[in-house]
């Protein structure tokens, strides 16, 4: 290329030349001058990240194996200890009923009556579900078993935990198995919740017939007695459940 042309190329480019000077005089071919790489300056170390709040573990009772004779499993509720309710009961509440009942009620969990007395379901709540029962020729003395989700009263009465139910959960099971129900009948938002683990609202679990368990025992939702006494108008609707109980019991 021509030394003039080629010099005006790299001095657009910014690029300096310089001439050898070893021969003065001579004319000499402009030769690039040597770049040297810059250095990359290295990037500025990010800060680790922060650590992730530890969510809180929530401490779930350990597996059991529940006996499989009434006596067995009473004694083992009575002195169980598998949630903190233990700490604030009077006594467990196990429940009521013939051990071979062709209708087995499920409530939440016992209030303070039923702490004191160790049955459930005796106060007004308790009154009205006996009502109940004789409308559709039924009784906790003869023909349906009472029992709760959970076999101690929660504190100030509030619904009980998730964790408090799935400790409680062996021995409603081994309640089931042992009555043999041909019905199971959950009193409650908080009954039907626990018993189908799910967040479902009454208004969506109430109606159709559920299945329970692995023998999938047929389940039925409907008002709890307590809500019944607070909101009287309901009462018409409940009444509509229990007939579909009676027919079920009498074909089912």
């Amino acid at each position: 290329m021509n030394p003039a042309r080629r010099k005006t190329y790299l001095k657009a480019l910014g690029v300096d030349v310089w001439v050898s000077r070893s021969t003065p005089g001579e004319a000499t071919e402009p030769e690039v001058a040597k770049i040297v790489p810059i250095a990359k300056v290295p990037a500025k170390a990010k800060a680790p990240p922060e650590p992730a709040a530890e969510l809180p573990v929530i401490e779930r009772a350990p597996p059991i194996i529940v006996p499989t004779d009434w006596a067995a499993v009473r004694a083992m509720v009575k002195d169980c200890t598998r949630c903190k309710l233990c700490a604030t009961r009077t006594q467990t509440v196990f429940g009521v009923g013939p051990e071979s009942a062709s209708l087995m009620v499920v409530g939440e969990g016992p209030g303070a009556d039923e702490d004191a007395r160790g049955e459930p379901f005796v106060g007004r709540a308790g009154q009205l579900l006996d009502e109940m029962l004789k409308a559709i020729g039924r009784s906790r003395s003869e023909n349906t078993f009472i029992a709760n989700v959970v076999k101690c009263r929660p504190p100030g009465n509030r619904d009980p935990e998730k964790e408090e139910a799935e400790a409680c959960r062996p021995y409603l099971e081994a309640q089931i198995k042992l009555v043999k129900p041909k019905l199971i009948v959950a009193l409650g938002r908080i009954a039907a919740q626990r018993l189908l683990v799910t967040d479902e609202p009454l208004s969506r679990l109430r109606g159709p017939l559920h299945a329970y368990g692995p023998e999938r025992t047929p389940l039925f939702i409907t008002y709890h007695p307590a809500y019944l006494l607070r909101s009287p108008r309901e009462k018409a609707k409940s009444w509509d459940d229990l007939k579909k109980v009676w027919r079920f019991l009498q074909t089912g």
